[in-house]
């Protein structure tokens, strides 16, 4: 037996979102710009470049950034 999801209700900041959208975030005391790759129900996954990557240390040039923690550009 399965349940059907049911559709949750998301704010109009998260609505408005889009992808390739412009976002800055903070990591490790490090302002980082990116764009938006992915949309997410809690988080967006972010596109940085390689250099910001190497700063934050975080082994890709893909992150995860939660809904709550970025700003649009």
């Amino acid at each position: 037996m399965s349940f059907q999801r049911q559709p949750k209700e998301v704010s109009p900041f998260v609505a408005a979102r889009k992808v390739d959208e412009k976002i800055s975030f903070t990591r490790n005391d490090i302002e980082v710009q990116g764009t938006i790759f992915k949309i997410l129900e809690q988080s967006v996954i972010v596109e940085i470049s390689t250099e910001d990557a190497k700063k934050i240390n975080v082994p890709s040039n893909l992150t995860v950034v939660s809904h709550k923690h970025y700003t649009v550009v």
